[in-house]
């Protein structure tokens, strides 16, 4: 038999999911993280999902994993000091940034630390022009002797080589990248025209800064992991999912360890793009909530919507402009400090605030009882009577209403002179607030109206607070996968082999032959592909998409525009104006037809194949095992505003359910990962694939304060 397996590293817990690749079934498991080396945790988790589900670790062919690893190292500032080497007089780049103001009355800016220190750029006499023209030779025996030097005083464990103009002409880069890999073999090593070989230095430099503040860490958890799972048995292939929904070899990822930004939620939009394809819903908004972040993503046309950059650790109430930018392909999301582990706080104006600061996997919310003593989201979720203490995690986990009650009482009750019941509430839907707000710039600024759409919603705390905030953004629908605790680690699993190459290469259109368009192109498509190769897939199963950056002459900044599949020479040059003005109008409303074209950057992905799946889809081995006794388990109290008080309601096992069952809230559907909350006047139908479409009350329902059980269900 063969098995794949997916895990995904979380602020909380880490997630499994394991396929056998020829029947679809599929079995799950979440384990808490350790924040101290999270392989362990990888490794305890694997051990306790194989040896429960009776897989030998011989069977599995491949491991996918993704990991927030590199955003919380660099968030965090838990990365390695980083040798800066600079062209002379440009020290001071990573300071200067772009000199702009992100917000022109906020009296109060602050904006991101670069993470190479002042003292730690060692400038290099060395010049090359824009167009590639060297002004000044690089001196190989003086950058030798200066960094000889330098490494006396200062213990470094990584260097970033960022010289001006190299992605023009990268020789002076690549003379000192051949010094230092011979004379300094112990210093991991980012080059700036390999890391990111575009135009405009501060993107170019804060992008190469952060792979190497990153690379020695990453060399570490890699060999770590690897160790511990040669040493188990694994014989199979290991992949690390990128933040474009691709993924790479661990030997790649070592290379350039940038890549793995956000690689464990764009794997979770993967899967909803997935779903949003079987139930043919085209607009999608992706809703991911864990134990420390919630992640919106837009899909339209079945699709993510894509960037070329990424801006992490913004330093000034999130807001774009503060942090540092990263020239990455990325999924476009937005992800905000609002999880289950979200700690709840009084400010300085006796208003309640749940985030961004979490309690994490240790000591965790107080009702884990780890000796968390701050309140969180899920301690006020447990006590709105949204989680069941006996059934954490399926019963695995035990947790502590009365340490939860005590916490909010002394934290926030006593404080603002309320019940602990009105602080649990007043946390769920702070909660529920900073996430639709977050969700309705979001959405605006990229001019889509989520009215016409459909939620897919996931995680550990998403399904509970799913349906209220879909209330707040007028959202008609929303789906709950089966699964929807560990969907990340699902979407792990359907992920294909992925590379981007990218050039800045300027050149107006009309100044552009047939010649050098293919010859550009073609080398690209060298570039892009021959890492999917070295991974063991041929070159003809590997599929190529181009895209160039454009504008129009004059202007400062460029748009991406995708080129027609196989279309090359004279014939392509006639449709890259025509498709510069459609992707144009769709942005700004209008074209200037008479103003010459530029193109900017050359861009390829190479894509290998979608992993096979069972024709049928997955199958929960959950789902597979349930009895055929009735899905109710029972009824308990839970807090719904639209009584102003606890309802008895009933819950449900979800892997009881059977296909076209109709569920009528309020009700708790409860798995091992997660519980969804369908609310008052809402209801719930299981679809063939045993998916929860909710249909969301848009209109808050009269409620007599003293209604009694409601919830029954139907088939």
């Amino acid at each position: 038999m063969s098995h794949r397996l997916g895990v995904d590293i979380g602020g909380t817990f880490t997630d499994f999911a394991v396929l056998h690749t020829a029947s679809g079934r599929l079995a799950t498991h979440k384990q808490l993280t350790t924040p101290e080396d999270p392989s362990l945790a990888v490794l305890a988790g694997l051990d306790t999902l194989l040896s429960r589900e009776s897989i030998q670790i011989s069977s599995l062919s491949e491991i996918i994993h993704g990991t927030t690893l590199v955003t919380n190292a660099t968030i965090e500032r838990k990365g390695a000091r980083v040798c800066m080497l600079v062209t002379a007089g440009f020290a001071d780049v990573l300071a200067l940034a772009k000199e702009t103001r992100y917000d022109l009355y906020d009296l109060r800016l602050r904006f991101a630390t670069p993470v190479v220190p002042r003292s730690l750029r060692l400038e290099v006499e060395e010049r090359v022009r824009y167009d590639g023209k060297v002004m000044t030779p690089i001196n190989v025996d003086s950058v030798r002797d200066s960094l000889n030097e330098f490494r006396k005083t200062e213990e470094i464990a990584a260097v970033a080589i960022c010289f001006l103009h190299s992605y023009a002409n990268p020789d002076h880069e690549r003379k000192i990248k051949a010094m230092l890999q011979k004379e300094h073999p112990d210093l991991h090593v980012s080059v700036s025209s390999e890391i990111a070989p575009v135009m405009r230095e501060y993107e170019r430099w804060t992008t190469t800064t952060i792979n190497a503040y990153n690379q020695p860490m990453v060399d570490r958890y890699l060999s770590s992991l690897e160790t511990g799972l040669s040493k188990r048995g694994f014989a199979g292939k290991f992949h690390l999912m990128t933040s474009n929904g691709g993924t790479i070899t661990s030997e790649v990822a070592r290379l350039f360890p940038v890549r793995l930004m956000e690689s464990g939620p764009a794997a979770g939009v993967l899967m909803s793009a997935r779903h949003g394809r079987q139930l043919g819903l085209s607009e999608l908004l992706s809703f991911d909530m864990g134990g420390t972040t919630s992640k919106g993503a837009l899909l339209s046309d079945f699709a993510p919507h894509k960037h070329y950059q990424l801006e992490v650790a913004r330093s000034h109430n999130f807001k774009r402009g503060s942090g540092l930018p990263i020239l990455i392909p990325v999924i476009d999301m937005i992800e905000i400090g609002t999880g289950g582990g979200s700690i709840a706080t009084v400010d300085k104006r006796d208003v309640l605030r749940a985030g961004p600061s979490s309690a994490g996997a240790r000591p965790g919310p107080a009702c884990y009882g780890q000796g968390g003593s701050s309140a969180t989201l899920t301690d006020a979720n447990l006590l709105l009577g949204y989680l069941d203490a006996k059934f954490f995690l399926g019963g695995k986990m035990n947790i502590d209403s009365a340490a939860a009650e005590s916490v909010l009482n002394q934290e926030i009750g006593k404080p603002l002179s309320l019940s602990v019941t009105r602080v649990a509430w007043g946390i769920h839907e702070t909660a529920n607030e900073d996430v639709a707000r977050a969700f309705r710039v979001h959405a605006a600024e990229r001019g889509f109206d989520y009215r016409t759409c459909s939620m897919v919603a996931f995680g550990g705390s998403g399904p509970i607070h799913a349906m209220r905030i879909a209330r707040k953004l007028h959202i008609p629908r929303v789906i709950f996968p089966a699964g929807a605790g560990v969907m990340s680690a699902f979407g792990l699993l359907v992920s294909p082999m992925n590379n981007e190459a990218v050039r800045t290469a300027p050149i107006l259109l009309d100044k552009l032959s047939a010649q050098e368009f293919d010859s550009r192109f073609l080398a690209l498509d060298d570039e892009a592909a021959t890492l999917i190769e070295q991974a063991g897939i041929p070159r003809s199963e590997i599929s190529l998409t181009r895209r160039l950056d454009m504008r129009y002459r004059g202007q400062g900044y460029q748009i991406t525009v995708e080129l027609p599949q196989g279309v090359v020479g004279k014939h392509a040059l006639g449709l890259i104006a025509k498709a510069f003005e459609i992707e144009y109008r769709k942005i700004f409303a209008i074209t200037f037809g008479t103003q010459p074209l530029e193109i900017v950057d050359w861009k390829v992905e190479a894509t290998g194949p979608q992993p096979s799946m069972p024709e049928n889809g997955f199958q929960l081995s959950d789902m597979a095992a349930r009895s055929t006794d009735t899905a109710c388990k029972g009824s308990r109290k839970a807090w719904f505003p639209e009584a102003g008080d606890f309802v008895d309601c009933l819950t449900y096992d979800r892997y009881a359910f059977s296909p076209g069952d109709q569920i009528h809230g309020p009700a708790l559907i409860e798995d091992k990962e997660s519980t969804c909350v369908i609310g008052i006047g809402e209801s719930a139908q299981v679809d063939a694939m045993f998916n929860l479409i909710v249909s969301v009350a848009l209109t808050q329902p009269e409620m007599n304060p003293e209604i009694q059980v409601q919830g029954a269900v139907s088939s």
